[in-house]
């Protein structure tokens, strides 16, 4: 018997507050047309004061459990996906697991930038490969809109809040790529790169969160030419080609880096879900906040393959591939 860890349950929220590109021209020195030429933008929520990441992935996870038919009770595992805590510690996974009822789970927090999700994904899959867990809720959520200099325009114009959760089950699979659930996951980091972009700041540094910094054009060239990478492997590990492909969920950085991953792969740009336009760069929330809303407007069905992938501070980049 092979185990698989099948989405049995998918949510997602967003604030209520929407920046448009128009308001940030009142306050930073672009403008609609500036920002939505280079990166795609129109838009992002901003998490209201008092509103913290935890709030935000609580939403996700009620609407995930409410998708699936499960409590809070059959959850045995949480796998929050953060740069963003609400504290040092302890970690805002604790914090889901209190307000949705897992008492019985295990919860903490996965640290890996935008990639934290795809992070997540893979350390719940291996969970529940081994029959550590059978139920496995797994969260990116990210308040983004704190670690921003809104008097910098080449970083303030990219990122928004949100927060998107699936939940995964252990199911028994064949062993082949015809199998619902995640076939694969694959994840690299490059320390070397730190300087290119980080936040400037950290408890055991400054005592302060820092803001984010960023070397712009080479985080572009970087990201290009590992994302294409890391979903070729994903590809080559399961027999597959890029014609099996239903959907790419990126995580959403920038419109120009997603067009050239795919042109990259030769993958048909139909067949990228794309939402950087709406929420911006939601770090580890991107792609879970993506898959809930090609799911909800039925682009993503039952047995499509689906690739996701994501690069983030680190320099970490990772993929996986999955049936849903």
């Amino acid at each position: 018997m092979v185990v698989r860890s099948v989405v049995v349950g998918y949510g997602s929220y967003l604030p209520e507050k929407v920046l448009t590109n128009d308001d940030l021209a009142r306050v930073v020195d672009t403008s609609d047309q500036w920002i939505s030429e280079r990166t795609g933008i129109r838009q992002r929520h901003i998490a209201a004061e008092g509103e913290t990441t935890s709030h935000l992935a609580t939403h996700a996870a009620r609407r995930a459990l409410e998708s699936s038919g499960l409590t809070g009770k059959d959850i045995d595992l949480i796998v929050l996906g953060t740069t963003t805590p609400d504290e040092t510690f302890p970690a805002a996974a604790t914090r889901v697991q209190e307000r949705i009822g897992a008492d019985r789970a295990c919860a903490f927090d996965v640290q890996a930038a935008c990639s934290g999700f795809v992070y997540g994904l893979a350390l719940a899959d291996n969970f529940l490969r081994l029959g550590q867990a059978r139920t496995a809720l797994v969260i990116g959520a990210e308040t983004f809109s704190r670690l921003l200099d809104w008097t910098d325009r080449a970083t303030c114009v990219l990122f928004g809040d949100g927060a998107g959760a699936v939940i995964l089950r252990a199911e028994e699979g064949t062993g082949n790529s015809s199998d619902r659930g995640v076939l694969s996951t694959h994840l690299h980091s490059d320390g070397r790169q730190h300087d290119l972009l980080y936040a400037d700041g950290g408890p055991s540094l400054t005592q302060t969160a820092g803001v984010v910094r960023m070397v712009g054009r080479e985080v572009f060239r970087h990201a290009v030419i590992r994302l294409a990478t890391v979903l070729q492997e994903a590809l080559d590990a399961n027999g597959l080609t890029v014609a099996d492909v239903d959907w790419l969920v990126p995580h959403q950085a920038n419109k120009r880096i997603l067009d050239s991953t795919v042109r990259k792969l030769g993958l048909p740009p139909e067949k990228m879900v794309v939402t950087v336009d709406r929420h911006a760069n939601t770090s580890a929330a991107s792609i879970p906040l993506a898959l809930s809303v090609a799911a909800d407007d039925g682009r993503i069905r039952r047995g499509h393959l689906v690739l996701v992938e994501a690069m983030g501070a680190g320099f970490t980049w990772a993929s996986a591939a999955l049936r849903w």
